[in-house]
């Protein structure tokens, strides 16, 4: 079992930086493939950002291609999302997710098997 826990949304203006966390326990971690996905009320919840298993390989979204960075720590079993140049568009509550089936980097929600609670992300001046 997995347990993922976000931190580090909150809100800020057009143009500016969060950087999100997310710690997960259990050992397997380093062999989980990684993601972070967003959602609004009434939408979908949409892909934003995946690692693989060896944090060599990375996949994004094309709305956040280029301003967002997906990183892992394995000394820390930690998953970071550092979101630069934020747009108003960018706000929703972003979850963090591990795949235990998939070590590659993948942007399909039914390849992931743990969820965190999410953390919510709000850009507006």
């Amino acid at each position: 079992q997995v347990q993922l826990v976000e931190s580090g949304g909150g809100s800020v203006q057009p143009g500016g930086s969060l950087r999100l966390s997310c710690a997960a326990s259990g050992r397997t971690f380093s062999s989980y493939a990684m993601g972070w996905f967003r959602q609004v009320p009434g939408k979908e919840r949409e892909f934003v950002a995946a690692i693989n298993w060896s944090g060599r390989s990375t996949k994004y979204a094309n709305s956040v291609k280029g301003r967002f960075t997906i990183s892992r720590d394995y000394d820390k079993n930690t998953v970071y999302l550092q979101m630069n140049s934020l747009k108003p568009e960018d706000t929703a509550v972003y979850y963090c997710a591990a795949s235990r089936t998939s070590s590659a980097a993948t942007s399909n929600t039914y390849e992931y098997n743990y969820w965190g609670q999410g953390t919510q992300v709000t850009v507006s001046s």
